[in-house]
């Protein structure tokens, strides 16, 4: 799964931690999900999503392989 995390964080020049604090996850998780070794919860995605103001798929996208 793709996404676009690391661009609308450098948009709204947020941090790893920043998002993490909001999300009420780990900073790790948060550079885990933009480097793509996890994939969030639904919950987790949607909470993204709201934070920057974008729909869900606005952010994350589907692989050929997912």
């Amino acid at each position: 799964m793709n996404n676009t995390i690391r661009v609308e964080r450098a948009i709204k020049k947020m941090t790893q931690q920043q998002l993490a604090e909001a999300t009420s996850v780990s900073r790790q998780t948060i550079n885990a999900i933009e480097s793509g070794k996890y994939i969030p919860s639904t919950v987790l995605a949607l909470k993204i999503a709201g934070i920057f103001g974008k729909h869900v798929d606005e952010i994350f996208q589907l692989e050929d392989t997912d």
